[in-house]
C-alpha cells in the first residue's frame, strides 16, 4: 500500500480495453450494495435472468465495506432475506444469528448467496447513458461499453445514477420544515457530536481577523431552514489490538497538521470522548465510528459528491482517506496530544486481514445520504413518528432518525457542528410509492436505497438491514411486473404484491 492510498482507486477512466456488447435480461440491477444483492438474489430464486451490474469491485455496499456493527433498531422488524444474511453470518461464527462480524465474512456470505443463483457480477461499470422510450428504460450503457436491456431495472447504488439519468426527479439537501410539516428538518444546532467545550474557529484563538481554520464556514441560515448540505461521510474502520494483525497508520503524503488545528484546541480545552465508538465485533476486531465533536466524519467536505462526475467522485473520496488517515495519525503521534492520550490510541491499528489489498482501509466511503427520489409519496419525519400511516407497506424501518453533522460554523465566536438529529421512533412502515417513480417519469424502475423520503425521515430509513429489505422487495415486485404483464411498476396491484411479500417472510406491519 502506498502512503498516499493510490491502490484505493473507487473509480479510474476506462481502460478502452472491451469491446462494445450487448447483455439481455429479465432485470438488471445497477449498484453492488447489499440491497442489490439482495435485488439480485430474491429476483433469481424466483427464476428471472437477473444481471447484476456493479462500478465497484467489491459486493456488499457498507454491509461488507466496514460497517460491521449493525444498525438494527427492532430486530423484529427485520425479515425475509436481510434477516437470512445475518443468520448466514452468524452460521460461520457457530451461532444463530450474528449482527456485528468480520467484513470478509459478510462479504463471503453475498457472495456465496449470489453463487447459488448463479449470478455472476460484472464488476466495475459505471453508469455512462440510459436510453428510455415511452416512458420505460430501454437499456443502459457502462462507461467500459456494456449495454444491458431488460424489461425492469433496479437502482440500488446510494447516490441513485441510474434514476437521476433516467429522468425521475429527486432533490439533494435537505428541505425546510415548512415544506412536509416537519420540526426535525433543516438547520439544526443540538448538542449531539457537538464541540462540548468552547474552541475558537480563528487562525488566531480570538481574532476574527485573522481569518478562519479549514472547513468552518459562516453560516447564517435560521433554524428549519432548507439547504444543499448533506450528512457528513467517513470511512467505518475495522480495527484491533491484538498485535500480530495489527497495521500501523500511515502518515499520508502532503500530511498538513493544521487540517487538525480545531482538534488541537479541543483536547487542550479538556474534551475527553474519543474512546467511545470501538464498537466490538469478532475475533478481537472493533469497528470504528464517528463520534463527538470532531471525529472521523470529515464534516463539510461532501456536499458536491451527490451531483458530481465520477472524477470528481474520486477526487472528493480521496480527500475523504487523506483526512481520516491523517487524523488517525495525528491522534497516535503528534507531540501537541497529550502523551497518555497518544499511547492509549496507538494501541489500534487497522487489521492486517481486513481489506488486504488496500492495506486494512475500507474500500467503501460511507456515502450517508446523496440523492433522494421525489415521488407520489414521500417519507417524512411524520410517518416515521407514526402519525401517517402508509396502506402499502414493503417493509419497516425501526431505527431513530440519525441523521450527522452538515457544517461547522461560527456561533457567538466559538466553533459549532450543525445538523446532527438524533431522535427516537416507533417502527413504522415504509410505502411501495416511494420506491417507484411517478408513471410520466418511468414505468419500470425501482428505487429501494435512493427512494422519496424527506432528508430526517432517511436519516432513519438508511440503515443497511432496511435497504436489503426494500431491495429484496423491489425484486418482487418486479417479478410480479414483469410475470404480469403489467404496463407499469405503478399499476401493479399492491394485494398481489403483499401476498408475495409476506410468503417471503417480509415484515410488513408492527404489532407491540
Amino acid at each position: 500500500m502506498t502512503n498516499d492510498m493510490t491502490s484505493l482507486f473507487y473509480w479510474k477512466p476506462p481502460t478502452g480495453t472491451q469491446k462494445p456488447h450487448t447483455r439481455y435480461a429479465d432485470l438488471c440491477v445497477y449498484g453492488g450494495t447489499a440491497s442489490g444483492v439482495s435485488a439480485a438474489v430474491q429476483a433469481a430464486r424466483l427464476g428471472l435472468h437477473v444481471l447484476l451490474i456493479v462500478p465497484e469491485r467489491h459486493l456488499g455496499g457498507l454491509t461488507t465495506g466496514g460497517l460491521s456493527f449493525t444498525d438494527t433498531g427492532r430486530k423484529e422488524a427485520i425479515g425475509g432475506l436481510s434477516r437470512e444474511v445475518y443468520a448466514r453470518i452468524g452460521t460461520k461464527y457457530g451461532k444463530a444469528e450474528e449482527w456485528n462480524f468480520e467484513p470478509h465474512v459478510a462479504e463471503e456470505v453475498l457472495r456465496e448467496m449470489l453463487a447459488e443463483v448463479r449470478v455472476v457480477p460484472y464488476f466495475g461499470q459505471f453508469l455512462a447513458s440510459v436510453k428510455k422510450s415511452r416512458g420505460r428504460i430501454i437499456s443502459l450503457t457502462t462507461e467500459e461499453g456494456l449495454t444491458v436491456e431488460a424489461a425492469a431495472f433496479i437502482d440500488a447504488t446510494y447516490e441513485g445514477d441510474l434514476m437521476a439519468k433516467a429522468g425521475v426527479s429527486y432533490t439533494v439537501g435537505r428541505e425546510s420544515n415548512k415544506i412536509y410539516g416537519e420540526t426535525l428538518n433543516g438547520v439544526q444546532i443540538r448538542d449531539k457530536h457537538q464541540f462540548l467545550k468552547p474552541v475558537s474557529p480563528y487562525v488566531i484563538e480570538g481574532d476574527p481577523k485573522s481569518g478562519l481554520l479549514p472547513g468552518i464556514q459562516n453560516h447564517t441560515l435560521p433554524a428549519g431552514s432548507g439547504d444543499k448540505s448533506v450528512q457528513a461521510y467517513c470511512f467505518r474502520l475495522c480495527l484491533t489490538k491484538t498485535p500480530a494483525n495489527k497495521v500501523l497508520y500511515l502518515k499520508p503524503d502532503g500530511y498538513d497538521s493544521s487540517n487538525y488545528e480545531l482538534l488541537r484546541r479541543y483536547i487542550k480545552a479538556g474534551a475527553d470522548e474519543f474512546f467511545n465508538k470501538f464498537d466490538p465485533l469478532q475475533k478481537g476486531k472493533f469497528d470504528k465510528n464517528n463520534h463527538g465533536g470532531f471525529s472521523t466524519d470529515f464534516i463539510g467536505a461532501n456536499h458536491k459528491y451527490p451531483e458530481a462526475s465520477y472524477a470528481e467522485r474520486e477526487k472528493i473520496f480521496q480527500a475523504h482517506v487523506h483526512y481520516q488517515q491523517g487524523l488517525m495519525w495525528y491522534m497516535g503521534n503528534e507531540p501537541t496530544v497529550p502523551a497518555p492520550l497518544r499511547e492509549r490510541w496507538s494501541e489500534w491499528g487497522l487489521c492486517r486481514d481486513e481489506f488486504v489489498e488496500t492495506g486494512g482501509w475500507p474500500w467503501q466511503l460511507y456515502i450517508r445520504e446523496a440523492r433522494r427520489m421525489v415521488t407520489d409519496t414521500v417519507m417524512t419525519e411524520k410517518h416515521c413518528k407514526g402519525k401517517l400511516k402508509v396502506e402499502d407497506s414493503v417493509g419497516l424501518g425501526s431505527y431513530n432518525m440519525d441523521s450527522h453533522n452538515c457544517n461547522r460554523i461560527i456561533v457567538e465566536g466559538f466553533v459549532k457542528n450543525e445538523g446532527d438529529v438524533q431522535t427516537s421512533t416507533p417502527p413504522y412502515a415504509i410505502s411501495y410509492r416511494s420506491i417507484v417513480p411517478r408513471e410520466r417519469e418511468c414505468r419500470n424502475l425501482f428505487v429501494p436505497v435512493c427512494l422519496a423520503s424527506s432528508h430526517i425521515a432517511y436519516g432513519s430509513i438508511r440503515m443497511e438491514p432496511v435497504f436489503m429489505i426494500l431491495g429484496q422487495s423491489s425484486a418482487l415486485a418486479a417479478w410480479l411486473f414483469i410475470e404480469g404483464g403489467f404496463a407499469s411498476v405503478q399499476e401493479l396491484p399492491y394485494a398481489l404484491l403483499e401476498s408475495a411479500l409476506r410468503q417471503a417472510k417480509q415484515v410488513l406491519a408492527w404489532r407491540a
